[in-house]
């Protein structure tokens, strides 16, 4: 399965080795070799793990961690640190990382680790309370599709989850092993991703997204969600599951 990762490492040989390595397997990945940079772009960019330095230079790894509390709660973090480093680790630990190796570490190590977190990881907090739509929103908070005449209908427990991951990630492309594991807690291997085919064909309808313009189809990867979007506002899509 491919992620996005944030790689925040000022050793140029190891942060090169974590990025050759972590995109030899597949995922996307962003670096930063300073504190200041790593903090800027932990802050700004769409990531769905760090990898996280705790001896940087601007700010530390720990000041990153406490920050990103604050601004981005809920953001995967593993950390990486020096052998004899425990008070560091704890007291990361404590800031809410959710993992952490120690230098020197192996490639089969840290990838085992990413998996490991990222499938327990609830995914980024919503912050927001509803959804535009052409025809009127849907309200998170009550879980209902709300549109303009006056009318509204009720989505299913599911339905809702999968809509609110959507429209958080709003543009980006959102796979279909991303949706089973991070929406539904789901291993991707041990499910028919008909499931969510089906879930979206059925979140069109409540929605009236007769044109698929608001839910894009990505052929063969996935979705994009754009928010109160017509069919004038986005690129053609894709209709064929």
């Amino acid at each position: 399965m491919s992620y996005r990762i944030l790689v925040i490492e000022d050793d140029d040989a190891i942060r090169r080795g974590m990025v050759d390595a972590l995109k030899f397997s597949g995922h996307e990945v962003l670096e930063a070799a300073t504190g200041t940079d790593g903090f800027a772009a932990a802050l700004n960019r769409e990531y769905d793990l760090l990898l996280l330095d705790i001896v940087l230079p601007g700010m530390s790894g720990l000041e990153i961690l406490d920050r990103l509390q604050v601004e981005r709660p809920g953001t995967p973090v593993i950390l990486l640190t020096a052998k004899g480093s425990e008070e560091d680790r704890v007291r990361g630990l404590k800031l809410g990382a959710d993992d952490y190796v120690v230098k020197p570490f192996s490639v089969k190590e840290l990838l085992a680790r990413i998996e490991a977190v990222l499938r327990r990881s609830p995914g980024p907090p919503l912050d927001k309370r509803s959804i535009a739509l052409p025809c009127g929103k849907v309200d998170l908070e009550l879980r209902t599709v709300h549109f303009n005449d006056g009318t509204k209908v009720l989505l299913t427990s599911r339905e809702y989850e999968l809509l609110r991951y959507l429209g958080t990630h709003p543009g980006r492309l959102i796979t279909r092993d991303e949706i089973l594991l991070r929406v539904w807690r789901l291993d991707p291997r041990a499910v028919e991703t008909r499931t969510i085919d089906m879930t979206i064909a059925r979140l069109r309808e409540k929605i009236h997204d007769k044109d698929w313009s608001i839910i894009q189809t990505v052929r063969g990867r996935g979705y994009q969600f754009f928010e109160g979007a017509t069919a004038e506002d986005t690129p053609t899509a894709d209709k064929t599951e």
